[in-house]
């Protein structure tokens, strides 16, 4: 391919085909950014083709469309079966199920567009990348919202020196070396990537997350439906909204809550995981009246519940910094809320939250601290409102979606252009030749 064919590709409609396990009508949060990312993608001109599977985590709803057409947006739904969604082995199974299905569905040509973007939602699926490239050519983006094994091992599940680790990372070196870029969500995880694989420093591209400040607007306790219904208009309220599960810390938060339990301030969890059982234990044997669970929201509820509060919670389990990012900030900074986040000195959040001047950060364990900046903010309402307010104008600057799109709609625009050598035709060619080689001697 010439430089005036890359440019005119360039510059032409890009077909895009993305791959997750995760999508609305599920509410899980990879799910509802890939939703998001894809309109606005389509807005920008791109074609967007998505392919997910059934709902696994969404309320009421057990199965949505297997088709779905929109302007430029195009949705294929798998028929995967959802075993054991609750289990870690269950979980493993569904998704090398949507991974079989992918695989088919990438045999299709029509399927492949010009460049495909693979999450890891399921962490193996990325592999599907390296495979479609390799035969056909394809180029292909790597999402990273979790780094798998690593998570993996740092949770206990399986050892360091387990075979299946070694040959996951082995693998993951592999898919991302053949990879046009690999995007992560913050910069310590880019430094855990580079780590592990030294000469794709240059295909790493850090894009974080983001929300939209147009849907998500500060609104005032007492006039939020939300914070009425659930008589959190009279006393401070600070908000754990989201996964609670074993990538998130909450003793910390718990051990501030016994600090201020005779005090007018009340700690509010929305959501639930793996997590969440333990946490409400917790809560009985330490006997916290002031801390209440609810369940997870209906998205609409969104911009209700996280306004709900006067000050957000964010969370990261000791030695996964860099392995997960939080994709809960960046719904409360558009609310405009003050954030106190638990995380390691290295942390990418403390550099984030000072650079926006929206809240503070606490080492795990330092629920001390915590209760003393939760009790500050309970006595300065001025100054919980000027975090608020600083913090949802960083968002504005930064992390928009139709800011966050243009910087993916850059990379995926500038990876598709560049040729890519298939061994597939190669092969098929080879094998032609050998037939009719045999037939002459015949």
């Amino acid at each position: 391919m010439g430089k005036k064919d890359n440019q005119t590709k360039l510059h032409s409609c890009l077909k895009l085909s993305v791959f997750t396990q995760f999508y609305p009508p599920d509410y899980a949060a990879t799910g509802q950014l890939v939703e998001e990312l894809a309109i606005e993608l389509a807005k920008l001109g791109i074609e967007v083709q998505v392919f997910t599977g059934q709902p696994g985590y969404a309320f009421e709803k057990a199965s949505a469309p297997l088709k779905e057409c929109a302007d430029k947006l195009h949705i294929r739904r798998s028929r995967t079966a959802k075993l054991w969604n609750a289990r870690i082995r269950g979980k493993a199974i569904n998704g090398l199920l949507f991974c079989l299905r992918s695989g088919l569905h990438l045999l299709k040509s029509a399927s492949r567009g010009d460049i495909l973007l693979l999450t890891t939602a399921p962490p193996f699926l990325q592999i599907l990348g390296y495979l479609a490239n390799r035969c056909f050519g394809t180029p292909y983006v790597c999402l990273i919202y979790d780094l798998y094994p690593d998570v993996a091992v740092e949770l206990k599940v399986v050892s360091p020196q387990n075979l299946l680790v070694k040959s996951w990372d082995w693998l993951n070196k592999k898919i991302w070396r053949k990879a046009q870029s690999v995007v992560v969500l913050s910069s310590t995880m880019k430094e855990r990537v580079q780590a592990k694989c030294p000469e794709i420093a240059q295909k790493i591209t850090v894009i974080h997350n983001w929300a939209n400040p147009d849907w998500i607007v500060p609104i005032a306790k007492q006039d939020n439906w939300f914070a009425q219904k659930h008589d959190l208009v009279n006393k401070f309220t600070v908000l754990y909204s989201g996964n609670m599960g074993r990538c998130h810390e909450a003793d910390t938060i718990l051990a501030a809550a016994a600090q201020l339990q005779n005090e007018p301030i009340q700690f509010i969890f929305i959501g639930g995981g793996a997590k969440h059982k333990s946490c409400l234990q917790q809560v009985d044997r330490l006997n916290l009246h002031n801390c209440r669970f609810l369940p997870y929201q209906e998205k609409e509820v969104l911009p209700y519940s996280l306004t709900a509060c006067d000050l957000s919670l964010v969370s990261i389990n000791e030695g996964m910094e860099g392995l997960v990012a939080p994709s809960k900030l960046y719904g409360t900074l558009a609310a405009g809320r003050p954030v106190a986040a638990i995380c390691e000195e290295h942390s990418y959040l403390r550099s984030l939250l000072a650079e926006a001047g929206c809240g503070d950060t606490f080492n795990h364990g330092d629920g001390t601290q915590l209760a003393q900046f939760i009790r500050h903010l309970a006595n300065n309402a001025q100054l919980a409102a000027k975090m608020g307010n600083s913090g949802r104008q960083y968002l504005e600057r930064n992390f928009t979606p139709e800011i966050i799109a243009r910087q993916y709609s850059k990379l995926l625009r500038q990876a598709a252009v560049k040729p890519q050598k298939p061994i597939l035709p190669k092969l098929f060619k080879s094998i032609s030749q050998t037939v009719k080689k045999e037939k002459i001697k015949r």
